[in-house]
């Protein structure tokens, strides 16, 4: 990773000095390499792109209406009433524990959907997995709790390729244990809560972190230095650097004393201090107003939050799609390789997109607009060409294009925030798209609301994402209008100051 920011002096505290290369490189290897481990581990779930065909088939013998309209918007539900209380648990309980309970939130999860039987077991199952997504903020936040700052782009690439790694193995192994072995779907959930019990018992081992970003700080000098910020979720590392522009009211978080004191402060062991909880979530509230008051980042915040809602709506009904158009009780199905690909490619896709020199600010909205039609082409694909095959590719197309805008929202999100900051936004974006989402399923897909069947739910997901185009479009044309005019305005006034 880079050193010290342009301009600035090359100095490093004493912890960073004892966690760099050399003879204390274990402090950060022992627990970067136990978290991979987990992270790898619990991410190899063979069964899981089989999880529709297994609930339907002769194990659970559960009908379509009750998986699709029943079963599934517990997850939603279950995810957005423990986000916000999982966050701050996460941090009030410094990771581990939280990682711990992930771990075990899955265990049962895959227990019982080795051995549940009847609709109301398995809407408990959801439940438990919808606690086992919530606490996965855990894995990604803990390992910046232990290293030096300037380890983290190291410690989070293996973090997330590890997943990356764990998730391509498990739908690989699976596809051919089904296609090749012919294993049974059972067999397949058996592996895959053996391995998410081998990840449980790995992370008993992390050491126990000594400070977190709220409830347990480390001193206001320190923190002020150490303020760069990470893409826990895809793999990247934004650095605070003097050139980039900020927003109003970001200047003093990124100030670094320069006098003695803060050198010597800057050199001291990590200071925790317990903060009160209202004193935090007045904090909260007030970065809250401070972040969202930049006009770009309010612009791809709304984006992420709008296109991840339809995101999860489609990989999470996607099985059920493709159940529908051919029907995996009578034929061979290629649901783990889909899975696989998609990961693969989209992965590739997020390399390329740091490579990609544009001008954002300008041309963002447009770029949003146009992808986002090309998602809901390829949705709109997915639903209306009953083949299965067209099905599949529609479907990579469609995590592939998601995954590289959502890299390209976070690093303009990131770019002016601290880690402390990211993590809110972060928090909130999520928040919010999950509330869409609620409601969404609430209305669209629960057998509560209008319950529709799997085809016309695909056909109103092509239509979320057409509409959220059109917004960025018109958003976007405007702003370049507006920009040109200004240049326009600017130029005129040039010689006449002359």
């Amino acid at each position: 990773m880079a050193g010290p920011r342009g301009g600035r002096p090359a100095r490093r505290s004493v912890r960073a000095d004892s966690t760099g290369s050399g003879g204390g490189g274990c402090c950060w290897a022992l627990p970067t390499g136990l978290l991979c481990a987990y992270g790898f581990f619990c991410s190899v779930r063979p069964s899981e792109p089989f999880l529709t065909p297994y609930l339907l088939g002769s194990h659970k013998n559960l009908s379509e209406t009750q998986v699709l309209n029943k079963i599934y918007p517990v997850w939603t539900y279950s995810y957005l009433v423990l986000l916000f209380p999982v966050f701050l648990a996460t941090d009030y309980l410094r990771y581990k524990p939280v990682v711990l309970l992930q771990g075990l939130s899955l265990i049962i999860t895959w227990f019982m959907l080795l051995y549940a039987q009847g609709l109301r077991a398995i809407q408990l199952l959801e439940l438990f997995y919808g606690m086992g997504t919530a606490t996965d903020i855990a894995y990604y936040s803990y390992i910046y709790s232990i290293v030096d700052i300037n380890l983290y782009q190291k410690v989070t690439s293996y973090c997330r390729s590890a997943t990356l790694v764990g998730y391509t193995v498990g739908s690989v192994s699976g596809q051919l244990l089904v296609s090749v072995a012919g294993w049974s779907l059972f067999s397949l959930n058996v592996i895959s809560l053996t391995s998410i019990s081998i990840a449980f018992g790995t992370a008993w081992f992390l050491p126990m972190p000594q400070k977190s970003l709220f409830f347990h700080r480390v001193s206001s000098q320190q923190l002020s230095w150490e303020m760069k910020v990470m893409d826990c979720k895809n793999g990247s590392v934004v650095q605070d650097h003097p050139s980039v522009q900020r927003a109003p009211g970001w200047e003093d978080e990124t100030k670094v004393p320069l006098n003695e004191e803060g050198h010597s402060a800057e050199k001291q062991s990590v200071q925790e201090r317990k903060v009160d909880i209202i004193k935090v979530l007045k904090d909260l509230w007030q970065d809250f107003l401070q972040c969202y008051s930049s006009q770009t980042m309010l612009c791809w915040s709304v984006w992420w939050a709008l296109s991840t809602c339809g995101y999860f709506q489609v990989i999470n009904y996607a099985q059920g799609l493709w159940e529908m158009v051919l029907p995996s009780y009578n034929t061979e199905i290629y649901n783990g390789a889909v899975e696989a690909a998609s990961t693969l490619l989209g992965a590739v896709a997020v390399f390329v997109v740091g490579h990609i020199k544009m001008s954002w600010a300008v041309w963002g909205e447009v770029a949003l607009a146009l992808f986002s039609f090309l998602i809901a082409a390829a949705v709109y694909i997915m639903d209306t060409v009953r083949n299965i095959w067209v099905c599949y590719a529609s479907y990579v197309v469609f995590r592939i294009i998601y995954m590289l805008l959502i890299t390209t929202a976070t690093f303009q999100i990131a770019t002016n925030l601290s880690v402390k900051r990211y993590a809110l936004v972060f928090g909130v974006n999520t928040f919010i798209a999950l509330a869409l989402q609620t409601l969404l399923t609430l209305i669209v897909v629960d057998a509560s609301g209008l319950g529709l069947d799997i085809f016309t739910q695909f056909m109103i997901y092509a239509s979320y994402f057409a509409a959220i185009s059109l917004v960025f479009l018109g958003s976007g044309i405007y702003s370049i209008i507006r920009a040109y005019r200004r240049q326009e305005q600017m130029q005129n006034r040039s010689p006449e100051s002359q």
